[in-house]
């Protein structure tokens, strides 16, 4: 299996992969590459309706250069607990940020999200946000707000009376939760329009429609978040020895 940088000729067959549908898997077969190396290039250079091979190309070119650019003054990286790759553990922040962009979240809201999420503690302040993100204070406070709008992150005050924000377990299901009562919210403005517009005309009765879709969509929603929260704070199991098979030990 060959080992180093994609070239531009292989992004190329990548682009045509995507555009055939193609699965990473496919695609990565075709190539001789690990899948994840496909799904890794993909989401940070687009993701696969935007993906370019031209301009994949030019920024992975762009980001080789920088990094043999001298190192700015300024903080260094946190080091990384349990013996993890500092560079393996940046580059799946940036997918997994790409992969929140592509689910419409905006760009320094997914980097937040991203940062707390791969923190083992779960929570940061925002002057540890900044500093692990380069960004701006402000940029951090509006992500922040945005995300917990959303009730992606809350709030909570540690032992020196630092804003802490955090992601835990309970915040996929806080934020799916809160999913379904906006789509509730569409629901009752989309029934609010039949009465304005008429129940017997066309654009009445595409309102109802979308009322009666949504409405499931919600309930739905709603009905296996609140099911599979205990997902949430159950264990994953360690699988035990495998047993000899009965043939094999004949």
């Amino acid at each position: 299996m060959p080992g180093g940088r994609l070239t531009q000729q292989e992004r190329q067959r990548i682009a045509l992969g995507l555009a055939d549908g193609l699965a990473y898997a496919e695609i990565a077969r075709r190539l001789d590459r690990p899948t994840s190396t496909i799904t890794r290039e993909v989401m940070r250079n687009g993701g696969p309706t935007a993906y370019r091979a031209d301009l994949a190309h030019r920024a992975t070119e762009h980001r080789a250069h920088r990094r043999r650019q001298p190192a700015p003054r300024g903080p260094k990286a946190p080091p990384q607990a349990h013996g993890r790759d500092a560079d393996a553990v940046r580059e799946y922040e940036e997918v997994s940020a790409t992969v929140l962009m592509a689910s419409g979240m905006p760009k320094m809201m997914a980097r937040v999200m991203a940062c707390l999420t791969l923190t083992d503690s779960g929570s940061l302040t925002a002057s540890e946000l900044v500093q692990r993100l380069q960004v701006s204070p402000a940029s951090v406070s509006k992500a922040i707000a945005f995300l917990d709008e959303q009730a992606f992150v809350r709030r909570e005050r540690d032992e020196r009376r630092r804003e802490r924000y955090v992601v835990d377990d309970d915040i996929w299901y806080q934020s799916t939760a809160a999913s379904a009562r906006s789509i509730a919210q569409v629901v009752e403005t989309a029934r609010q329009g039949v009465g304005v517009l008429g129940s017997g005309t066309p654009a009445g009765t595409r309102l109802e429609n979308v009322a009666r879709f949504l409405d499931f969509v919600s309930e739905s929603t709603a009905r296996a978040a609140e099911r599979a929260r205990e997902v949430l704070h159950t264990k994953a199991k360690t699988p035990g020895p495998v047993a000899p098979d009965a043939e094999t030990t004949r």
